[in-house]
């Protein structure tokens, strides 16, 4: 036989007995591993950017550019002893729905759907009636990180819904809101004084607004501001010299269920962390419906700013255009 044919015979030899790549284990930037003392994560993963999913609340444990995590986790949760930190997601409205345990924190199972991408799904609630699917898709090359809940009714009662993204990143930074003309608020942001109290005049020295935009810094006198912004989009300057923009869309034409009628929530206590929370608009489900919302994340290596005056708007803007490739 000559070689030629020798050589062929072993590729087709190793085309029909090599064994398969089990996809649910690895794929193309994306593996099964035990992180921060949890198993069953999923790692997706680029040149520069590594995201890190636990099935303990099916969230983001780490989103890290260069090393760097953009994500507050808590001294228990990077122990892998419990917790609820880093990044979260929801769905309400606030007081509305009764507690949900299992889709909140309980465990998802994890699945590796292709290249650089997973998907999550949860029990079955009785308390809400409620399933979530989360995907998550890391592209090929920067940050950009696309997560899409849907939400799948399973009761056998029509029940109402909305997204809610509950982030914690690293506190003492400063936020970044654009602000859209049509707002039924005065000074295009409420703070919740005690409870469901909601103050549509709030006072803060640490709260400015200028050229079309809402900048928070450092921690208000009050925790919990809400928004009704239609821009869809905010950035976060934090000390460690990263800036994190979170994406989403905003419907104008549908109504939002969560009080003020918000499409952002900032929780922002004087503490290690700061809570970034994009909101949906209200979903009327029937039995077997299903509803999803997309939300997009990207960091850039950013220095952190002496103030929040001293940003320049306009090319933070820019900026974020040219990050998020759009026009």
């Amino acid at each position: 036989m000559k070689p030629a044919q020798i050589i062929r015979g072993l590729i087709v030899i190793g085309i029909f007995f090599s064994p398969k790549i089990n996809i649910t284990q690895a794929a193309n930037g994306a593996k099964k591993l035990m992180a921060f003392g949890y198993e069953n994560c999923i790692e997706l993963k680029n040149k520069t950017t590594r995201v890190i999913l636990a099935p303990s609340g099916g969230r983001v444990l780490s989103y890290e550019i260069n090393g760097r995590n953009t994500l507050y986790l808590s001294q228990s949760d990077s122990e892998g002893k419990g917790g609820s930190s880093a990044g979260r997601f929801d769905i309400g409205p606030e007081r509305v729905l009764p507690r949900h345990e299992l889709l909140w924190s309980g465990p998802y199972k994890g699945e590796i759907t292709g290249t650089r991408s997973a998907k999550f799904t949860s029990g079955k609630d009785d308390a809400t009636g409620f399933q979530i699917i989360r995907e998550f898709k890391l592209a090929s090359k920067g940050t950009h990180l696309r997560i899409k809940q849907t939400v799948i009714n399973i009761s056998d009662q029509t029940n109402q819904v909305c997204y809610w993204s509950r982030t914690f990143v690293h506190g003492q930074g400063i936020c970044v809101v654009p602000v859209t003309e049509h707002s039924r608020m005065p000074r295009k942001h409420v703070i919740y004084e005690n409870g469901t109290t909601i103050n549509f005049l709030p006072e803060d020295e640490k709260i400015t607004q200028r050229n079309g935009y809402v900048t928070v810094q450092g921690p208000p006198r009050k925790p919990k501001l809400g928004f009704d912004s239609k821009a869809g989009w905010m950035a976060y300057f934090m000390q460690n010299n990263l800036l994190f923009v979170k994406r989403w869309p905003t419907f104008p034409k549908k109504p939002y269920n969560e009080m003020a009628g918000l499409t952002l929530s900032i929780w922002y206590p004087d503490g290690p962390m700061c809570e970034l929370e994009p909101i949906g608009p209200q979903e009327i489900l029937k039995p077997g419906d299903k509803a999803s919302f997309t939300e997009d994340w990207w960091i850039t290596e950013q220095k952190f700013p002496d103030n929040a005056k001293s940003i320049d708007l306009n090319q933070l803007e820019a900026n974020v255009k040219k990050l998020t490739n759009r026009k």
